[in-house]
């Protein structure tokens, strides 16, 4: 039996509200950044993309995160303590752009930024020991702007050559049968040499969604026996256009999110495309008036999940497409983060580039331009109230209205790190205590006397654990 007692004094409490950033219904659960990675010249931006990836062999997750020096590797068995724990120079220093995917053990590093510069393939089965870089060349190509795999295919855009073999491919496919080596199969403009740039590709089951920039979107379908592209449609003229940047997918395929980056205040947009050859756009929709829509990804059934320059990550419900409704936020650039590094020269390129959302652990990784990494715990906004795969029992969580103590116990199915959290119900994390908690049955008592009357929300989280249950203070 464990117990753990929160003993919360007024001059912690006043220090933990200042050190908050700005959010609703999002909290932070950890954080990184090195505070002598140098700003690319040109924005001011240090880190730019972020992927997760978990060890098949141990279940510990991982952040890769993209710099201007070139991709760090931060291990995640603690999310409240990331730590780097290997890192792969680019070829290039200061660079603006990364992008990553990864396939099996496989990560794919690309960047975009001007020769010299380079296609790298990292293995990370050695991890937690180090990773290997088992290709760092040209040959493939040399240069690209996003990438994505489906299947045993990988998809990428706006690809480049060296400078001497001068080619550039709107989009191209490689196959993946030997993962440390991807072979061309085939290139867009083969097909539809009118496209000539793809910015970024959502593909699912060879029907690719391509975010062309100022041409719009095209629906390509990918015929692996004839190997060639088929257009099936576009949309190219709709409200609050820009430069088409990306898009996320429902998981029924009917509905696709799209942002469009510039000029920045731009729309993000919800289109039907449950009849593929019809499509219509539902409803347009911001956050606030100002912010750049940068990236969308799509979290359970109806919640898509936009990192936004200038305003942070944002979660809105889409289960009613002509209403979407905001649930919550966590401001990645606010003035009082621990980092407070953004641009002074007011570029438009400061907050958050993307984020993760595929983690077993539920957790959400997002990326900031200049603060670094985020680990956010978003279940209050996205509406789950309990994943407890590794909890055996109901959490029980006792008196309820409170006076003073709560007791909260549950059985737990084996050992792990676990955060217990107290929230207002706001979503404002107020209090924590994070240790390593043993199998089997599990007491912690919380002291709430400190606390105002009211409703607060007592979080359990970790790999594997998500419980969240309201309690009343009398």
């Amino acid at each position: 039996m464990k117990k753990i007692y929160f003993l919360l004094l007024p001059i912690l409490f006043s220090y933990s509200l200042r050190a908050q950033y700005s959010s609703q219904n999002i909290s932070l659960i950890g954080h990184w950044y090195n505070p002598a990675q140098i700003a690319e010249p040109v924005y001011g931006i240090k880190y730019n993309s972020i992927w997760g990836w978990v060890n098949s062999k141990n279940n510990v997750e991982y952040a890769i995160l993209g710099s201007g020096s070139g991709t760090h590797f931060i291990d995640l068995s603690d999310p409240s303590k990331p730590k780097e724990i290997d890192f792969v120079k680019g070829k290039r220093n200061q660079c603006i752009w990364r992008e990553y995917k990864t396939y099996k053990n496989y990560l794919y590093a690309i960047s975009d930024d001007a020769s010299p510069n380079s296609f790298q393939i990292i293995d990370m089965s050695y991890l937690p020991d180090s990773v290997h870089v088992v290709y760092d060349g040209t040959d493939i190509f040399e240069r690209a702007h996003t990438l994505l795999i489906d299947g045993d295919h990988l998809y990428v855009a706006s690809v480049k050559q060296t400078v001497s073999a001068g080619k550039i491919y709107s989009m191209a496919v490689y196959s993946l049968a030997n993962p440390a080596k991807p072979v061309l199969l085939r290139d867009l403009n083969a097909d539809d040499p009118a496209i000539n740039a793809v910015h970024d590709m959502l593909v699912r089951n060879d029907t690719v969604y391509a975010s062309c920039g100022n041409d719009g979107l095209f629906i390509y379908l990918y015929d692996k026996n004839a190997n060639t592209f088929k257009t099936i449609n576009s949309v190219e003229f709709y409200p609050g256009q820009g430069y088409n940047h990306s898009s996320a997918l429902t998981p029924d395929g009917r509905t696709l999110v799209f942002c469009d980056e510039v000029p920045r205040d731009l729309p993000v947009k919800i289109v039907d495309i449950s009849d593929i050859h019809n499509i219509s756009i539902d409803t347009i929709f911001k956050s606030a008036e100002g912010p750049t829509p940068h990236n969308p990804y799509m979290k359970g059934k109806s919640h898509v999940v936009i990192a936004y320059y200038q305003d942070g990550l944002q979660i809105f419900d889409i289960s009613n497409k002509k209403f979407p409704v905001k649930t919550g936020y966590f401001d990645t650039d606010t003035i009082d983060g621990p980092a407070n590094n953004y641009n002074p020269t007011g570029t438009a390129y400061h907050g958050n580039w993307g984020a993760y959302v595929d983690l077993p652990s539920g957790y959400i990784l997002a990326s900031d331009m200049q603060n670094g990494l985020f680990v956010l715990n978003a279940s209050l906004a996205l509406g789950i109230s309990d994943h407890t795969n590794d909890i055996l029992s109901p959490v029980s969580v006792y008196p309820n209205p409170a006076t003073n103590l709560v007791s909260i116990q549950f059985q737990l199915q084996k050992a792990t790190i676990l955060s217990f959290d107290v929230l207002d119900m706001t979503g404002r994390l107020l209090m924590r205590r994070t240790e390593h908690v043993p199998v089997g049955k599990v007491t912690e008592i919380v002291d709430l006397g400190a606390f105002e009357q009211g409703m607060y929300l007592i979080r359990i989280s970790g790999q594997g654990v998500s419980s969240s249950s309201k309690v009343v203070k009398n």
